[in-house]
């Protein structure tokens, strides 16, 4: 039973839902922003263009070679700086220090898919106009209707209410109609012999 409940939960749980709503709503915002900057690269390209025709290849192609001989100078220096010994260690420690890596970035994935739900659930509300709902319950919240006249009571409640003599004559306010039927329905069950 356990896999029928657990397999019911996933099937009925909406957030991969809500979790793609809110991708589609992320990208579309996204997308809005591309005409924007299309129009800011075609601004800045001929620009740009004109920087690279105007560079020094030479000045390039020196700041080329000197960057290459730094990486082939720290690889070398890299690989005859490494101890048969230490590299188990070192090798340890990396996967070690990769598995809490791994742990962090899980947390973190977790707490992005979370508000990208929500952020799904919201848009699917507005989707629906429940946002709109909400609004509404707000205001009548913050400014209730005025209350309605109390109605008259019935004839059948008046008389159960005069039967307890708590029809308002005496100041009291009435009698409840349940208290009003239970002291009615004791008095009717007493034995006509025990009435004292």
């Amino acid at each position: 039973m356990a896999i029928a409940d657990d397999l019911k939960k996933t099937l009925t749980d909406p957030t991969p839902l809500y979790f793609a709503a809110g991708t589609a709503d992320l990208a579309v915002q996204q997308a809005k922003k591309v005409p924007a900057l299309i129009e800011q690269l075609r601004a800045e390209a001929p620009a740009r263009i004109e920087a690279v025709k105007n560079t020094d290849t030479k000045a390039v192609q020196d700041r080329a070679r000197v960057a290459q001989e730094t990486v082939t100078a720290k690889v070398a220096e890299v690989f005859g700086a490494i101890d048969p010994k230490k590299l188990g260690e070192t090798a340890q420690d990396l996967a070690l220090r990769g598995v809490g890596v791994a742990a962090e970035y899980a947390v973190r994935a977790k707490e992005t898919y979370d508000k990208v739900a929500e952020h799904g659930e919201q848009t699917v509300r507005a989707w629906r106009g429940e946002v709109a709902d909400e609004i509404v319950d707000i205001a009548g919240a913050v400014e209730p209707e005025p209350a309605a006249a109390p109605a008259p009571a019935s004839e059948p409640e008046a008389a159960e209410a005069s039967v307890d003599g708590a029809d308002g004559a005496d100041g009291e306010k009435p009698a409840k109609r349940g208290a009003a039927r239970r002291g009615a329905a004791k008095k009717a069950t007493v034995p006509a012999g025990d009435e004292s």
